[in-house]
């Protein structure tokens, strides 16, 4: 009687990390799968898009995501290594919920609203998986991968910043039932 247990599929696709550098690794598949993602992402947000300040920050932002793309082949060069992406489900989820805000935000001021909180998410998560390599690069002490990776973030924050400012301008205001809304407080 055969006591082994078979091994299910997931655990035959995926290798297991078993120190930092192949965890790095991993997530450096990861990123640079969302960040392919997002180059595909991004010209439909530019298409769902009304505000013409929003429309250009998604303009260069794609043009600034290509770039990431490039960076992150440096930094699988750096380390000998050939760039490869893996699938990475929180921003493909990510992805689907804003394509799902998309589909179900009327359009102009509400979608434009729902495409900056799409937009946001995807740079949080950017600047957190940016933030996390970075210190996982200076740990191993990978400089030129470090160099390329804080770069990148550097970026990251200033998307979010750019977006948080579109947002705070005008057009969230524009959203509430035509009512503007005072742009004196100081919540956030």
């Amino acid at each position: 009687m055969d006591t082994k247990k078979p091994k299910s599929p997931k655990s035959e696709k995926s290798k297991v990390a078993k120190n930092l550098k192949e965890f790095f690794i991993d997530s450096l598949k990861d990123i640079y799968w969302a960040e392919n993602a997002l180059v595909k992402t991004l010209p439909k947000m530019f298409d769902q898009a009304t505000d013409q300040k929003l429309k250009t920050a998604i303009k260069d932002h794609l043009a600034q995501t290509k770039e990431h793309v490039t960076r992150l082949e440096q930094v699988f060069e750096s380390m000998g290594l050939k760039a490869e992406g893996k699938k990475c489900l929180a921003m493909d989820g990510i992805i689907k919920e804003g394509e799902e805000i998309m589909e179900e935000t009327a359009e102009g001021p509400v979608r434009d609203a729902g495409i900056i909180a799409s937009a946001q998410k995807v740079e949080h998560y950017e600047i957190a998986t940016y933030g996390t390599l970075a210190a996982f690069a200076k740990t191993l002490n990978e400089r030129t991968a470090l160099d390329l990776i804080l770069k990148t973030l550097g970026e990251e924050k200033k998307s979010d910043c750019l977006l948080s400012t579109i947002a705070d301008t005008n057009l969230n205001s524009q959203v509430v039932d035509g009512k503007l809304q005072s742009k004196d407080l100081n919540a956030v």
